[in-house]
């Protein structure tokens, strides 16, 4: 079935297949019915899921550029509504594609360069913020490699996933715009949360392709 053709139930279940049989209750349930929601109103558009993740991206490059602390959260905001929805219309249009897998993972990749760019213009270091980018690249591209191997979850949900590293720079902005010490202090504990959750997905990894 598709477009709005199919059910919110059928959505979810959809989605839990595609996330290795994650659970669709709780928080995630209630994201997931907001999110149902949006993406039947972008089909009735014809907006096609390439597109809101290219807006993802645009909005994640102008938050980066951005000038001024409380814009650049809100473009924060509305690059990972985007982001977030973008697969929800592939699975109401039936769409899903490889393709548009490889698109998502290039622009989450390069939109938190831009996240962490501004993180340095907020006054972390750049080795920090280097080192952020590249584990949670590393981290990303390994879960993709798994992937191919023919393991398409690996079983495990670190601490610092995608959506706990964009509240991560939430808070860096929210500390400039208030004027609250500590950004670089958040930024190391960060880091240290960063390399702990590598280590477990590695450790998974390797336990998974024994």
């Amino acid at each position: 079935m598709k477009g709005n053709s199919i059910s919110e139930r059928e959505f979810k279940e959809r989605w839990s297949e595609l996330h290795g049989g994650a659970d669709t209750e709780g928080v995630v349930g209630g994201w997931l019915s907001f999110s149902y929601q949006a993406a039947r109103v972008c089909v009735a558009l014809r907006i096609s899921p390439n597109l809101l993740t290219l807006l993802g991206l645009g909005t994640a490059i102008a938050m980066g550029l951005s000038e001024y602390a409380a814009i650049a959260l809100l473009l924060l905001v509305i690059s990972l509504f985007f982001d977030g929805i973008d697969g929800s219309v592939a699975i109401l249009r039936g769409t899903e594609s490889k393709w548009g897998e490889l698109l998502d993972s290039l622009a989450d990749r390069i939109s938190e360069a831009f996240w962490l760019y501004m993180g340095w213009r907020l006054g972390i270091p750049a080795w920090v913020v280097i080192t952020m980018w590249t584990i949670a690249s590393t981290q990303e591209y390994a879960r993709a490699r798994l992937a191919s191997l023919g393991h398409r979850e690996i079983g495990v949900v670190t601490p610092t996933e995608r959506p706990v590293r964009a509240i991560f720079m939430a808070f860096a902005l929210l500390f400039y715009i208030f004027d609250i010490p500590g950004t670089v202090q958040l930024s190391y504990a960060f880091l240290a949360l960063l390399t702990f959750s590598f280590i477990k997905v590695m450790r998974t990894a390797s336990q998974v392709l024994r």
